[in-house]
């Protein structure tokens, strides 16, 4: 598998666009690739899809954004193939500009639930579907804090909490996600006073990633977190016993058990628009919405499958959830579209 660094725009669209056309054309057949995945256990999934195929991918990894703005910059000249996105706010976003290419595929449809995929065009077509998922749970002190006082997203704002939560930065799209959610479950008015709220009960000004988040709470800086669920799992999976000590020193909460469920954001996948080789690139997606690829985002990157009928066998996530749990089942367009407004009330209440 070719691949492609962390290149700045104008350099990707000279020779790194160059590059990746001459390397397609001469290992035909080919897929090219951009990726927000920058998991190393991912190297494998290639690498199957490869064997199985015969399909060589020709990578190129950058974040969210950066994939967005080279899509958009490259235009018909783009010699992407495939896309793989880690926030269901930056799919919608790369749906609404128009960079994908809305595909028909039964396996696809069949496989990945209505709520984790694009909505269909009149015509049947989609243009995005998630592969797998990430749970964005509450983490706690089980000295200092009880679990009912966190069970809810709402009760970070509750005044019983204050000084005692960490988060990283409001806008990260993981929170931005969360809190686009919010938004659709309470209402705009009710989601700027929560907001508020939370800013009220920080420990410390946002900083750092979800990783830190859990840390803190180890260590005694604040008393409850949020994190996405795989970062908590690497912890309790670690060979380092240090960091396994961390985990096992806070307690979890998949919140609202009672009421929307909790919040689930996707990893997922598109074709690009001025795609050359869509066929291919329809099988690669189809390859990895299958039971062995989806298992692997599970053991490899402690993700939840996205795919419907996929056994999970993560220890560390049925440890977690108790083997599962309920998730909210709002449409992810609606997240989306509920970013620049959530933005806006971060900047109104002060949330960093």
């Amino acid at each position: 598998m070719a691949r492609t660094g962390n290149l700045p725009i104008s350099a990707f669209i000279g020779l790194g666009l160059a590059s990746l056309c001459a390397a397609a054309a001469a290992q035909e057949p080919a897929i090219n690739l951009y990726s927000a995945r920058h998991y190393s256990t991912d190297e494998a999934l290639y690498s199957n899809f490869t064997k199985a195929t015969g399909i060589r991918i020709n990578r190129v990894d950058a974040d969210d954004a950066g994939i967005i703005a080279r899509l958009k910059a490259e235009g018909s000249a783009s010699p992407a193939d495939v896309i793989l996105l880690v926030d269901a706010a930056r799919l919608w976003k790369g749906e609404v500009e128009g960079l994908f290419l809305p595909i028909q595929s039964k396996i696809l449809d069949t496989a990945i639930p209505p709520q984790l995929r694009a909505k269909p065009t009149d015509v049947g077509k989609t243009a995005w579907f998630g592969l797998s998922t990430r749970a964005r749970v509450i983490v706690y002190d089980k000295v200092k804090v009880k679990k009912e006082d966190v069970d809810r997203y709402e009760k970070l704002a509750d005044p019983i909490n204050k000084g005692k939560v960490c988060i990283r930065s409001g806008s990260h799209p993981y929170n931005l996600s969360l809190f686009g959610a919010t938004t659709e479950h309470m209402g705009p008015q009710k989601t700027e006073a929560w907001l508020k709220g939370m800013v009220d009960n920080m420990a410390r000004s946002p900083k750092g990633g979800d990783t830190d988040q859990i840390k803190g709470v180890a260590s005694g800086e604040c008393a409850i977190a949020v994190t996405n669920s795989y970062y908590l799992a690497r912890l309790l999976r670690s060979s380092n016993p240090e960091e396994r000590a961390i985990a096992e020193r806070v307690g979890v909460v998949f919140p609202n058990q009672s009421t929307w469920g909790t919040h689930i954001n996707i990893a997922g996948g598109a074709v690009a628009k001025h795609s050359k080789n869509s066929a291919n690139a329809v099988k690669f997606l189809e390859y990895l919405a299958g039971a062995d690829a989806q298992g692997y985002f599970a053991n490899g990157n402690n993700e939840w499958p996205a795919a419907v009928g996929v056994t999970l066998d993560n220890p560390a996530l049925k440890a977690m959830s108790g083997g599962s749990f309920k998730s909210e089942t709002i449409p992810i367009s609606a997240v989306g579209m509920n970013q620049i407004k959530v933005q806006q009330m971060l900047d109104r209440v002060g949330f960093k």
